[in-house]
């Protein structure tokens, strides 16, 4: 932030005449080191109300070279401290001790002020009012009951004794509780307790005001006040007159509902005074019937914004730090249903002396001029008063360098010595101010108090400020440098009054070093000071909005990016306070862990990452959501026979929205304890229209539903009985079953005891043949759910009803329900029974149908029995068991299927009803003609020789007629698994084996094998075999990478080959004025002798065909050679100046001499292959 400017400026006018006159300082600060007048930094508040159990301790210190002395004077005279043993003064201050053990502390009240001074000059302090603290005793008083007709408004006296400071009034009762207070009760500023009308219940005998007096913490009480409300109307002349007796009575007619008056204040208009910056409250007391309630407005204007607050059920209005614009008319209004009522109270706004522009101390050199300011602001206006050294100074001695205009003090060509301390005094009726500056006069070089080397460090994008904090008289002027660059004022550096240099926004080019050098006609001082811009602290991973269930777990994130060399710390709050101490929230590195939530953890939580230098902040809210709580407040209006509505008021909803209510019902007469769900409603709706039976006892409850489930059940609501009446339905599900030839059951579903309607629940069971003309035949039961009629005709069709039927008569007409009674066996069997084979699985069957007449019930089909006697081509040991085909309905005809061939079978049908089967048809017999044969068993190939496998099978295990063959089919199979062409051959039917031969060697085979019959062939079985492997072949092949004549030959071509090689060396190198033994013996190893740094060194080599290097070659390790002493140029072997290296490192490139020596050899080819090359394409 900007320092406090040098010079506080007034008017246009005023601005250039100090540019004329001089330098000021705002608080200037001269070095202690330096001789400087007396400067008062601390002392005691100009209103002191002390303790009379503690010693009395009045502050005064100082500042100043030489230390100052000091001196008191008291009630404004001089205060001779050496006098009183009583009072110490602490040694290097004019702070006193006063003990006022054994003492009255009112024996030192009065008005103090401290004078400190030194030979250049006095400062003085305020004066300090010293008072003692006091909490007087209530005196004693005969409190009168007071007697108050109901509804009248009444007004209890507090009045406690004047204390200092003031008390505080409360009122409570006998066991000290605070007595409620509401609208219609409450307690007003000056402590008196308002009713604005009373109802019976405040009568009470102890109403009791404390006030308790903050200094001596001590609470006094009075006497208790005895309140009686009384109905007179419903009272007669002698109960109240006893009532009457010895009491104030408060009204003489009934006092029934009323608009509003004021009983504070009093009238329609008041006038409120208050002081600037002061708390102003105002207060209006209403009584009526109804309760008023209280607004507030201000009249031609509106209630200042942000400094306004209402206090007790708003009968009270609150403006904190009070401007001028506050005064003016404000309207507080008292309402209810009868009328209203206005009253207009008018602030003014007063102020106590308020300082403008305080003068400030003064340096000036000898010859300087300079100018004393003393600004301030009231209402009244204050006066304005100078003294110097604690003298008026019109008492003080002449000074020709000193005038006064204008309440300022104007001083030139000051001399040396001439220092002094003056005082502005500034007062009006509501106060006063005193401000001590001093003038001093003296000559100092500049000296520079900023700390040298200082470092400053900012965030990038933010200020930095450099201070360079400098004392000299004359006043130095200030220069800045960076980097040896000056600095001036620009958009980028502003340097305020007081010197210190502003860096608007810092970015990491303005960090460095930065010097300031302060100069006056004395000399110049330097000081250097470093500025570092770091990275901001920015939360990269901000905590997020959390909606969690009580008892589960929340976590919020926090994670920031910093600058390396800042260490961020993280602080968590909730609703802007520190976190709960509570094991439950675990804060990490960069989170917060709530857990086992509850509902007290929702709200605000707050994230603040801090550095040395700044901070991020980010919030998250926390909802706490759970199942609703249960509904309150039941109740049962609008009370009919069978109907219902119920209200309920809805619980806390736990921050999730109900969505719907659940109403259950108990019926405690017919079950009692079991709840039943009655019907739903919306979670808006706090009411139910409930549809009610006749004779239950109801008693109902309400749950309410959110997405976290429902909650628990409301309280039950009271009983509801309803009347009995008759049955409102009949049983359901009536059925008639024939469970005997000659009866048949009747069943039904019983009534509940809530659709009962009444006592004495009967079933009323009817029932008579249909389309015979009968009267009903009826029964009543109790307490069952079936009748059994007996001596019916069999299988007859029946009318049958049932009704419900209580003491209080019968249910509605009941429907008619059809049934019949029970069934008898069939008498007849099917006849004309026909077997038609369609092939060897398949047959279908026919019949005549049986005459209904001899059915006896309900025909629900035929069972066809059917079953395999032998097989036609051999003998079995016993027929199979019987399958059975059963054909639903009236149908005459069915198939059996998944018969077996060339066998005989036998089959008879049945016809049956519900109850049972009817007697069974004459057998009948038929054949099924032949089929395919089943697969040949135990399929096997053997082999044999070289050439021949044997093939063997067994006979199918179903023939299904008569085997007429084999076919047998087979086929090789390559190593690449492909099948070669088919071959077949057609066997006997008693062959189970054949021996096939001129078969290849060393070949798998793939055979295929079916029985046939004369229908054609069965299913295949397959197999494979291979033929053997020829021993003596593989065995050839095996040994000829053995045998010595291949040796041989392998080794004479790699003794041609390297005799190839050789030749190609030789020729390579033909011709040769340099041989290469000469050279390698030159160079020897060129890691040993490296050639001369100055005449340069030869390129990295590299085989183009392999870079591998043959084994036991050498490469220098920088991969280079250098030349040797010679002047041979390596470019001159070769004609491309392409040297290549050998395996040692050696050079083996073309050593054909120097072209312009020998033009001729320098044209052999350079293209012979090199022996590494052509070793590496070799192999």
């Amino acid at each position: 932030m900007d320092r406090k400017r040098s010079c506080t400026l007034c008017g246009g006018a005023v601005m250039m005449l100090l540019l004329l006159l001089g330098h000021m300082t705002n608080a200037l600060e001269v070095p202690l080191d330096l001789p400087q007048p007396p400067t008062i930094t601390h002392q005691s508040p100009k209103d002191y109300i002390i303790d009379p159990r503690e010693n009395i301790i009045i502050h005064c210190e100082a500042k100043g070279k030489p230390d100052p002395s000091f001196s008191w004077t008291r009630n404004g005279t001089h205060f001779d401290v050496e006098k009183d043993s009583k009072v110490i003064m602490n040694p290097k201050s004019g702070t006193l001790v006063i003990d006022i053990s054994g003492e009255k502390a009112e024996a030192y009240e009065g008005v103090y002020q401290c004078i400190a001074r030194n030979e250049h000059g006095s400062a003085m302090s305020n004066n300090i009012v010293i008072r003692q603290s006091r909490s007087p005793l209530w005196s004693k008083e005969k409190i009168k009951p007071i007697t108050v007709q109901r509804g009248m408004s009444l007004a209890l006296q507090c009045r406690p004794p004047a204390g200092l400071p003031p008390p505080i009034i409360f009122w409570m009762d006998n066991n000290f509780q605070r007595l409620p207070q509401n609208s219609r009760v409450s307690q007003a500023l000056n402590g008196d307790l308002y009713f604005s009308n009373v109802l019976m219940d405040d009568t009470r005998n102890d109403y009791i005001c404390y006030a308790r007096f903050p200094y001596t913490q001590t609470i006094q009480q009075k006497q208790p006040i005895t309140v009686n409300v009384l109905d007179i109307e419903a009272m007669n002349d002698t109960v109240l007159a006893a009532f009457l007796n010895g009491s104030d009575f408060w009204g003489d007619s009934p006092f029934g509902e009323r608009a509003p008056n004021f009983m504070q204040p009093p009238g329609t208009h008041s006038t409120s005074m208050v002081l600037k910056g002061d708390t102003l409250q105002l207060e209006c007391i209403a009584d009526g019937l109804p309760t008023p309630d209280i607004s507030w407005s201000k009249v031609n204007g509106d209630l200042p914004s942000g400094r306004f607050s209402f206090h007790t059920f708003q009968k009270t209005l609150k403006i904190t730090e009070v401007t001028e614009a506050d005064g003016g008319d404000y309207r507080c209004l008292a309402k209810n249903r009868l009328g209203s009522n206005h009253h207009i109270i008018t602030v003014v706004v007063r102020a106590a002396p308020f300082w403008i522009s305080a003068p400030q101390n003064l340096i000036l050199a000898p010859k300087e001029s300079g100018m004393l300011t003393c600004r301030a602001g009231g209402n009244p206006k204050p006066t304005i008063t100078w003294s110097v050294n604690g003298i008026p100074i019109e008492n003080s001695h002449k000074d020709p360098s000193r005038k006064i205009e204008n309440s300022d003090i104007i001083l030139s060509d000051v001399q040396t010595g001439s220092s002094s301390v003056y005082q502005c005094n500034v007062s009006n009726e509501y106060g006063y101010l005193l401000a001590n500056a001093f003038v001093s006069v003296l000559a100092e070089p500049p000296r520079v108090l900023t700390p040298p080397n200082h470092v400053y460090s900012v965030v990038t994008n933010s200020r930095a400020l450099l201070d360079c904090a400098s004392f000299g008289s004359p006043l130095p002027k200030i220069t800045w440098f960076k980097d040896s660059q000056s600095i001036v004022d620009s958009d980028s550096y502003v340097i305020h009054k007081n010197n210190t240099l502003e860096i608007n926004v810092a970015r990491p080019l303005n960090s460095g070093k930065y010097t300031c050098i302060a100069s006056n006609s004395l000399g110049n001082k330097e000081n250097h000071v470093y500025l570092e811009v770091k990275d901001p602290t920015r939360i990269i991973k901000q905590p997020g909005y959390k909606v969690v269930q009580r008892n589960s777990m929340a976590v919020f994130e926090c994670r920031v990016k910093h600058d390396p060399s800042l260490f961020p710390s993280m602080i968590w709050l909730k609703d802007n306070m520190e976190l709960p101490d509570d094991t439950r929230f675990e804060v990490g590195s960069d989170s917060l862990t709530i857990h086992d939530v509850r509902e007290d953890d929702e709200g605000n939580y707050t994230c603040i990452r801090n550095t040395t230098l700044d901070q991020d902040s980010a919030s998250a809210m926390l909802t706490v959501v759970d199942i609703p709580d249960p509904p309150t407040d039941l109740e049962l209006t609008d009370q009919r026979e069978r109907s219902v509505q119920l209200t309920w008021t809805p619980g806390d909803e736990q921050n999730s929205p109900i969505q719907l209510f659940l109403i259950q019902y108990e019926d405690s007469l017919h079950g009692p304890g079991v709840w039943v769900n009655m019907t739903e409603v919306s979670g808006t709706s706090t009411t139910a229209h409930l549809e009610l039976s006749p004779y239950v006892y109801y008693s109902f409850r309400v749950l309410a539903l959110n997405e976290m489930g429902l909650s628990e059940p409301s309280t039950s609501s009271g009983q509801y009985r309803t009347n009995p009446a008759p049955p409102d339905v009949n049983p359901s599900d009536v059925e008639v079953i024939g469970m005997s030839p000659d009866s048949m059951t009747v069943t039904w579903r019983e009534l509940t005891g809530l659709e009962s309607n009444g006592p004495g629940l009967q079933y009323k069971v009817s029932w008579r043949q249909k389309d015979l003309d009968q009267k009903w035949t009826s029964l009543t039961l109790v307490n069952v759910s079936q009748y059994v009629v007996t001596g019916t005709p069999t299988f007859a069709l029946y009318e049958v009803t049932v009704q419900a039927v209580n003491d209080y008569g019968f249910g509605p007409r009941p429907q008619v329900v059809l049934g019949y009674s029970g069934e008898d066996l069939p008498t007849v069997a099917p006849e004309n029974l026909k077997v038609s084979v369609q092939n060897g699985t398949l047959a279908e069957v026919y019949w005549d149908a049986v005459p209904l007449s001899t059915v006896r019930g309900r025909l629900n089909g035929y069972k066809v029995s059917y079953w395999k006697m032998r097989s036609l081509h051999k003998e079995e040991p016993e027929p199979e068991k019987p399958q059975e085909l059963i054909i639903h309905g009236s149908e005459t005809e069915g198939l059996l299927i998944d018969l077996h061939p060339y066998s005989q079978y036998t089959l008879n049908i049945r016809a049956y009803n519900g109850k049972g089967n009817g007697p069974t048809s004459a057998n009948q017999i038929f054949e099924t003609p032949e089929g395919v044969p089943g697969p040949p068993a135990n399929l096997e190939v053997e082999n044999l020789n070289l050439d021949s496998l044997i093939i063997k099978w067994a006979p199918p295990i179903e023939y299904n007629g008569h085997l007429t063959g084999y076919l047998l089919k087979y086929q090789p199979i390559n190593t690449t698994d492909e099948l070669g062409p088919f071959k077949e051959l057609l066997l006997k039917a008693n062959e189970t084996s054949i021996t096939l031969e001129n078969l290849k060697h060393s070949t798998r085979y793939k055979f295929y094998l079916n029985a046939m019959t004369v229908k054609g062939s069965g299913p295949t079985v397959t197999e494979e075999g291979v033929t053997i492997v020829d021993e003596a072949m593989t065995s050839k092949q095996v040994d000829i990478a053995t045998q010595g004549w291949f040796i041989g030959l392998m080794c004479a071509i790699a003794l041609l080959i390297l005799v190839l090689l050789i030749v190609c060396f030789i020729k390579r190198n033909k011709g040769g004025k340099y041989p290469v033994k000469e050279k390698e013996d030159a160079h020897q190893d060129p890691e040993i002798q490296p050639m001369k740094e100055d005449d340069g060194t030869f390129g990295e080599y590299s085989d183009t065909e392999d870079h591998k290097p043959l084994k036991g070659s050498r490469t220098p390790s920088n991969g280079t050679v250098k030349k040797d002493d010679s002047d041979d140029s390596l470019v001159d072997y070769g004609e491309g100046g392409d040297g290549q290296f050998n395996e040692d490192g050696s050079f083996i490139g073309q050593y054909s001499g120097k072209k312009e020596k020998d033009t001729a050899e320098g044209n052999e080819s350079s293209e012979a292959p090199s022996p590494v090359n052509a070793m590496n394409s070799f192999v």
